[in-house]
């Protein structure tokens, strides 16, 4: 890897810290939840790993104490993340002609809803030659944060924090303070019409149906207007 590739690199791993500070607390609370479920601290820190998935890693949780069988499982958390789908090739469009030296997998393994958002407000300012390694890097950070919040939770906070209120203040403004300082990053490069849309339905179809569904109907429901626009 060159000096520039690493330089890119870096920053993307510092820019990730506005994640992190998101992911450590709901992190360490999927920890705890799992251990008090009845999992071992090792399984939870594989499910992060392996799903890496915030809330599909907390029905997950539900549907295994209810007995779920596998098929159910799978199904509910690849429905709830069918959204990736439209992340990926969105995303790709901001590395433009530059050559990619990763594979399309291995960039898309650390895609989630706030790395989506940090990377289509912030790739516009990073030189086309660094975006891959810049992109690596925040996406690195992101996973980092996630898996060690859930060995902290799950290792070493057992004791301490199960009966503590720290947790469940934190939670009550951390991740909506997080996704307005995300909404906040990509408002100059997603028209407003397309969010206001995209919000508009989201808001309707949690009354008609399960939110992971209401999720993909607002992003049908944007990418619909954004084309209309066009």
């Amino acid at each position: 890897m060159s000096a520039f590739a690493v330089s890119g690199f870096r920053r993307g791993l510092l820019d990730s810290s506005a994640i992190a500070l998101g992911y450590i607390p709901v992190a360490i609370s999927f920890g705890l939840t799992a251990y008090h479920q009845g999992l071992s601290p090792f399984v939870a820190v594989l499910i992060s790993l392996l799903v890496y998935a915030g809330a599909s890693q907390f029905v997950l949780l539900s549907m295994l104490a209810t007995g779920a069988n596998m098929a159910s499982l799978l199904a509910v958390v690849v429905v709830m993340n069918l959204r990736h789908l439209f992340y990926g090739p969105s995303i790709l469009t901001h590395f433009g002609t530059a050559p990619r030296h990763l594979s399309v997998f291995i960039l898309g393994a650390g895609l989630t809803d706030e790395v989506f958002a940090s990377a289509s407000g912030k790739m516009a300012n990073v030189p086309a030659e660094q975006r891959e390694w810049w992109y690596c890097g925040l996406q690195l950070g992101a996973y980092a944060s996630w898996v060690g919040g859930t060995a902290v939770g799950a290792y070493l906070a057992q004791d301490l924090l199960a009966d503590s209120q720290v947790l469940t203040k934190t939670l009550g403004f951390v991740l909506p303070a997080l996704f307005f300082a995300l909404l906040l990053e990509i408002r100059h490069a997603v028209a407003p019409g397309v969010m206001y849309t995209a919000a508009v339905v989201a808001l309707l179809s949690v009354w008609l149906m399960p939110a992971y569904l209401g999720i993909i109907v607002a992003m049908l429901a944007g990418g619909a207007y954004a084309l209309r626009r066009q």
